[in-house]
């Protein structure tokens, strides 16, 4: 299982409660958008995390931003999965960015809105904010193989399923 994080914005923890805290734990690979805010949360989200693979995002910290790259890519999953806070030009500049690494997937943030675009060569997937949704509901969001692909669901922190994704890994 790969679960998706992305705008922590806390400067004590992982803020992290019950369905997100559990797929935290139970994920094979969690990969976070960004924005953690503080090194505590980055350091929250490593204590509760077997393999987290993190980008960091315009609100954090010199110190996260020292720890963590811009953009990176993560394969998991049979898929490959571009990951970033925000890149300029919106939808097109995200599929530009997952298209120039050849991926399936791009797992952005930034918006706190939780998101999914399909494109007809790749998905774009904002999981939302899980502690500060801004107006929006909180989210995260989980994928799970299937096939030759994957498949998952944003969710609410409390396990509250928002919407479904499925796409075929390469």
């Amino acid at each position: 299982m790969i679960a998706i994080f992305s705008d922590t914005h806390s400067s004590t923890g992982h803020e992290l409660e019950g369905a997100a805290l559990t797929a935290a734990r139970e994920a094979d690979v969690v990969v976070h958008a960004g924005d953690f805010t503080s090194n505590a949360a980055l350091e929250a989200f490593r204590d509760e995390c077997d393999r987290l693979f993190a980008v960091h995002g315009n609100a954090d910290s010199v110190a996260v931003r020292d720890r963590l790259p811009t953009a990176r890519v993560v394969e998991a999953g049979g898929v490959r999965i571009a990951v970033t806070h925000r890149r300029d030009g919106g939808e097109t500049g995200l599929a530009m960015f997952g298209r120039s690494r050849g991926a399936d997937l791009v797992v952005f943030g930034h918006s706190h809105r939780p998101t999914v675009v399909e494109t007809d060569d790749i998905v774009l997937l904002n999981p939302g904010s899980h502690a500060d949704p801004r107006g929006n509901r909180p989210g995260f969001a989980v994928l799970e193989e299937r096939g030759e692909g994957l498949e998952g669901e944003i969710r609410e922190p409390d396990g509250t399923v928002l919407e479904t994704v499925e796409f075929a890994g390469e």
